[in-house]
């Protein structure tokens, strides 16, 4: 079967697998090629599949969903880390969660200037107008 994993920015997986083990928010659960059609919400985790070669490989991924339908597995989430070893997937994960956590906190730093420049302008204006 063919397995796709997208995140708002990329597609970070396209490749035929053996099998695939995700983690929904009620357990884990498996998917083999011959399954019927299934939709599942994804919980932040790692997501395990066999390649075609018989290795086995990880991805972490953020939350999400998994939709199969026929032969093909399309898993989309907010952010995902590719890795055949799982202690380099960790680090690469941290590392990735270091970044965001900067670039979000720069986010909130400039919308709260944001902000407080309005703020004062509100303020000036009543000011001007009384």
């Amino acid at each position: 079967m063919r397995l796709e994993v997208l995140t708002p920015a990329r597609r970070c997986l396209d490749r035929q697998v053996r099998r695939i083990v995700a983690e929904a928010p009620d357990g884990h659960f498996g998917l083999l090629p011959r399954h019927g059609d299934f939709v599942s919400e994804l919980v932040p985790g790692i997501l395990v599949y066999t390649s075609e070669e018989g290795a086995e490989r990880f991805v972490a991924v953020n939350s999400g969903t998994l939709v199969k339908c026929g032969d093909e597995v399309r898993v989309a989430v907010r952010g995902a880390v590719e890795g055949h070893d799982l202690a380099r997937l960790r680090r690469r994960v941290e590392e990735e969660f270091r970044r965001q956590d900067e670039t979000e906190h720069e986010a909130r730093a400039a919308l709260a200037r944001l902000e407080a420049s309005m703020i004062r302008r509100f303020r000036d204006l009543d000011l001007a107008g009384r």
